[in-house]
C-alpha cells in the first residue's frame, strides 16, 4: 500500500481530509535524523504513477530543460514539467504543488507555510546517464523571482532493480565534510525528503555504472517559505569536495562570489563577466 493514497489509479488525487494528518507521526523521526533533518519513505506513491512516469519519461530537452556536463555535474539533464507532452504527467506535477501534497510535506517536516514553486526552477524530472554524477553540494537558498527562501527538497526515485554497485546513491554528509553519514540507493518509489540549509550537504557523486546503460531517473520538488529578508546572503549551489577523492573545486562560482563580496557593484559586474570567460 502506498504511503500517499490516491482516489484514482491514473492521477494523484489526495483526499484533503487524509492530508490533514498524514505524516504527523513521522515528524519526530524526521527532526532527529542525522546529519540534518530528513526521512526516507518507500512505496511513497501509488505504483501505477511510478510506472506511468517510467513509460512516458521525456526523451528530448524542452525549451526550459537543461543539460550539464562539467566536473561537478556530469551527464545530467532536467526537464521542466510545463513542457511535458503528456497531460497526465503535467497534472501529476501540478498535484505536487497543490495544497493536499504540500500539507503532507508540512506534516512530515514540521515546517509550516510551505510555498510550492509554480516555475519549477531546477525541479521536475531529472536524469543522469552512464558515467554521470552530481557532486556533493548545498542547494541554492533563494528563489529570486518569488523572493522566498528554500526550505525542503522532495526527491522521488524511478529506478527499478537498482543495486548499490550501480552507483548514483544519494549521500548525506556532515557539516564539516568529514563523514558520509548516510547513503541511499535510488530505488523506484523511494522518497527522500530533507531540510535544505547552507550546511545540508548531499549529492550522488558515485558515477552511474548500470551494466545495461540505464539512466538514473528521479523527480525533484522544492518548497519554500516567505522567510527571506535582506540580511540573508543569496547563494547559488555550493559544491564541496569529499576528503580523499578527486572531486574538483567549482572555481567559477567561488570566483564570482569573491568578486561580489569584495568589490563594489560597479566594479564587480565587469569583473565577473571577464572572469567567466576564463574560469569554468
Amino acid at each position: 500500500m502506498a504511503f500517499i493514497p490516491s482516489k484514482s489509479d491514473d492521477s494523484l488525487a489526495i483526499d484533503p481530509q487524509v492530508a490533514k494528518t498524514l505524516g504527523q507521526d513521522l515528524t519526530a523521526q524526521y527532526e532527529a535524523a542525522e546529519p540534518f533533518p530528513h526521512i526516507v519513505i518507500d512505496d511513497f506513491l501509488p505504483r501505477s504513477l511510478i510506472d506511468y512516469c517510467l513509460d512516458h519519461f521525456p526523451v528530448a530537452l524542452d525549451p526550459d530543460g537543461r543539460a550539464f556536463d562539467r566536473d561537478q555535474e556530469r551527464y545530467k539533464q532536467s526537464f521542466n514539467p510545463d513542457f511535458l507532452d503528456d497531460a497526465n504527467l503535467r497534472a501529476l506535477f501540478y498535484a505536487f504543488n497543490a495544497r493536499p501534497f504540500v500539507k503532507i510535506v508540512e506534516n512530515i517536516t514540521g515546517i509550516k507555510g510551505l510555498i510550492p514553486d509554480p516555475y519549477f526552477m531546477g525541479g521536475g524530472f531529472h536524469e543522469i546517464g552512464r558515467g554521470g554524477h552530481l557532486s556533493v553540494h548545498a542547494d541554492f537558498n533563494h528563489h529570486k523571482l518569488m523572493d522566498v527562501e528554500r526550505r525542503v527538497n522532495v526527491l522521488i526515485y524511478l529506478n527499478d532493480d537498482w543495486k548499490d554497485e550501480y552507483g548514483g546513491q544519494l549521500e548525506l554528509w556532515n557539516e564539516d565534510m568529514t563523514e558520509k553519514v548516510k547513503s541511499v540507493v535510488p530505488l523506484a518509489n523511494r522518497c527522500v525528503m530533507f531540510t535544505t540549509t547552507g550546511d545540508s550537504y548531499h549529492g550522488n557523486p558515485n558515477p552511474i555504472t548500470h551494466p545495461e546503460g540505464r539512466t538514473r531517473k528521479s523527480i525533484a520538488l522544492y518548497y519554500y517559505t516567505s522567510t527571506w529578508d535582506e540580511d540573508k546572503v543569496s547563494k547559488t549551489t555550493q559544491f564541496k569536495n569529499r576528503p580523499g577523492t578527486e572531486d574538483r573545486t567549482d572555481w567559477h562560482v567561488r570566483t564570482q562570489e569573491l568578486l561580489t563580496e569584495y568589490l563594489p557593484p560597479v566594479l564587480a559586474r565587469p569583473a565577473k563577466k571577464a572572469a567567466s570567460r576564463f574560469i569554468r
